[in-house]
């Protein structure tokens, strides 16, 4: 495939300023011309923009050595490829070798997609719409959410990830979880990756939520979030691949909800805190990285390495939760309309997480994995569809998938653009956006996003992912 027309100038800025740059069947190949490293690759199609600066940030990120040993040894990126404010691209995915990179996570850890399915109804829904709205409006943004924990629930949920949470809360549970089927929790488990466990500790947890004893109302749990993050209700729409499909509970015509969302707070402080320990680790009197981008070596430092590790499970098992209770609130209001209504979970799955690999370590930003026979959600933006995929396992792209459709204008820039050209021209014709902020609605409309069909289409046809049904969405909740 040719190389894009619009493309020219750019490559020649970029080649100016040291970088290489090649393109060849929808893959550009990137590196900085004098680092002795492999290229890293991106996968986007010919007719999707690409951003220079993002390219920048692939090339510094497969460059990083630790001099004390450690390396990354390959680096991707998948098709919703887009600059970071902190100095890594948005899709990115790099493996390591005795070599971790906190600031490659940052401190959004473990934000991740949930789906569930509901034998309900378009119609059953929209019979009901005004009444849900008012319901989770306050769950989910008026503070009116009845949850509250003990600090053995935190200590537990910290150590071991939802089956250390599970085992403590259902003892005795309080307010809107006294509705709750926990066993119906307890088997949601099993579609959850790792469980939603992993070997945290409440030492790296805000002293606040595991201090002393008695009861603690976080004011974070349940909470969706700012930038992208949302929770959704959609509709199957159409069914791919119906073997998988059924395997996993879904059939065209039901009611589905998405929930994308992440450790809060809790990430954001454990995040910054290694932020700062990875600089002050830095080997004394050598000069610091590019960008900034500390890492930490496994041959001279392994018991950092342990600890961030440690830190980031921490922050994820929270997450995993944050994502559970979201959901849960969806499901209660369900039942609360419409009677007993099952509403099981389909998968949930992280993004921004470093996971033990052969050859040391993945690390993923603003990309999920796609293993082989793992379900993979890749939302669109609100007014476009959503599709459930199941991974492949491909490890010419790192057992990767994007994580959506990705970034293509700015805040700024799309606010410009509706003043000046109407809301018809974002794409929000026709979107039910539930917000309090309703410069929100403008930030995150769809032309603010690339168009999902492409970004699909191209991991479908490099083998990363095959298509088990698309999703189209009702209504979005955007904090």
């Amino acid at each position: 495939m040719p190389q894009p027309k619009n493309l020219t100038r750019l490559l020649r800025a970029l080649a100016r300023q040291g970088l290489e740059v090649n393109f060849n069947n929808n893959i550009y190949s990137v590196r900085w011309q004098q680092a002795h490293h492999p290229s890293a690759e991106v996968l986007i199609p010919a007719e999707l923009p690409v951003e220079g600066k993002a390219l920048q940030q692939l090339a510094t990120l497969a460059q990083i050595q630790h001099p004390e040993g450690g390396k990354v040894t390959a680096t991707r990126a998948t098709p919703d490829f887009h600059p970071g404010d902190a100095g890594v691209a948005i899709g990115s995915v790099i493996q390591t070798q005795d070599l971790v990179i906190p600031a490659a996570v940052g401190s959004d850890i473990n934000c991740g997609m949930r789906l569930h399915v509901a034998d309900l109804t378009v119609d059953d829904f929209l019979s009901q719409r005004d009444r849900i709205v008012d319901l989770l409006k306050g769950d989910y943004f008026l503070g009116t959410r009845n949850l509250a924990f003990l600090t053995a629930d935190f200590r537990a949920l910290f150590a071991e990830g939802l089956l250390g949470w599970l085992a403590t809360a259902e003892t005795r549970p309080q307010g809107s979880l006294q509705q709750t089927d926990w066993s119906q929790l307890w088997s949601d488990c099993d579609r959850v990756f790792a469980q939603g466990s992993l070997a945290g500790h409440p030492r790296w947890s805000p002293e606040e939520l595991v201090t002393g004893e008695g009861w603690i109302r976080d004011g974070d749990l349940a909470t969706i979030g700012g930038g992208n993050h949302f929770v959704e209700v959609q509709w199957v729409e159409q069914v791919c691949d119906r073997a998988t499909a059924y395997a996993w509970g879904v059939r065209e015509g039901q009611l589905a909800f998405m929930v994308h969302s992440g450790s809060r707070t809790v990430g954001k402080y454990i995040g910054h805190q290694w932020r700062d320990r990875a600089r002050a680790a830095w080997v004394e009197g050598v000069a610091y990285p590019p960008s900034n981008l500390f890492s930490l070596s496994n041959q001279s430092q392994p018991d950092l390495v342990k600890d961030y590790l440690e830190a980031e499970a921490t922050a994820a098992n929270y997450g995993f939760l944050n994502r559970l209770l979201l959901a849960e609130l969806l499901r209660l209001r369900l039942r609360q309309c419409f009677g007993e209504v099952v509403a099981p979970l389909v998968y949930d799955l992280p993004h921004n997480l470093t996971l033990p690999d052969d050859e040391g370590w993945i690390t993923r930003k603003g990309a999920c994995p796609a293993l082989a026979g793992q379900p993979v959600i890749i939302p669109g933006s609100m007014g476009s569809p959503s599709y459930l995929m199941l991974g492949q396992g491909n490890s010419d792209f790192l057992q990767s998938a994007s994580h959506g459709a990705g970034r293509v204008q700015s805040r700024f820039a799309i606010a410009q653009q509706a003043q000046k050209q109407g809301e018809a021209a974002v794409g929000l014709t026709g979107v039910d956006c539930i917000t309090l902020r309703s410069e929100r609605r403008i930030e995150e409309a769809p032309a603010a996003y690339k168009p999902i069909q492409p970004i699909i289409d191209a991991q479908v046809a490099a083998g990363m992912v095959t298509a088990v049904a698309r999703l189209q969405p009702l209504l979005t909740f955007k904090a």
